[in-house]
């Protein structure tokens, strides 16, 4: 996943796109996924890094940032 370069991240969760004006708002959680994919971080490291700092496994892991990634998607804050 691969965050366009002209989107901007809060350290409190807030995310907005120039491009289009819209803003989002992310939990902590989500803010720690934006966080690292903006630091280049594919899906690999990021999972090993949702597994080793929280109580999840691995199947929950994959549908949530399915998930997670496919709304990004939709809004259209990722590169294809």
């Amino acid at each position: 996943m691969k965050l366009k370069r002209n989107i901007a991240i809060s350290d409190s969760g807030f995310v907005f796109n120039p491009s289009t004006g819209d803003s989002y708002s992310l939990n902590p959680v989500g803010l720690e996924i934006l966080t690292l994919a903006k630091a280049q971080k594919n899906k690999d490291e990021i999972r090993q890094y949702m597994l080793d700092n929280y109580l999840l496994d691995l199947d929950t892991f994959e549908k949530d940032f399915d998930d997670f990634a496919n709304m990004l998607d939709h809004f259209n804050l990722i590169e294809k």
